[in-house]
């Protein structure tokens, strides 16, 4: 995931073993956030993803999967 999505876009989700959730791009964009500042926590980034310690810069900081569960709140 790699954006955020309308706020009131309503997004069906189907999990692995057949269930099935129905969250609002609002709810999704909430966990993708967090997702993303978990990642930058755990990698010594700053807000805007930059390692200030490093010499190299890291252009590419994004979040590919956000953990999502079947009966999770909408």
């Amino acid at each position: 995931m790699s954006r955020h999505f309308p706020a009131k876009t309503l997004i069906s989700i189907t999990f692995n073993d057949g269930t099935t959730g129905e969250h609002t791009g609002q709810r999704l964009n909430v966990l993708y956030d967090e997702a993303l500042a978990t990642f930058r926590l755990g990698n010594n980034m700053d807000a805007k993803g930059f390692n200030r310690n490093d010499q190299r810069i890291h252009r590419r900081n994004a979040v590919e999967h956000v953990l999502v569960e079947a009966g999770m709140a909408p």
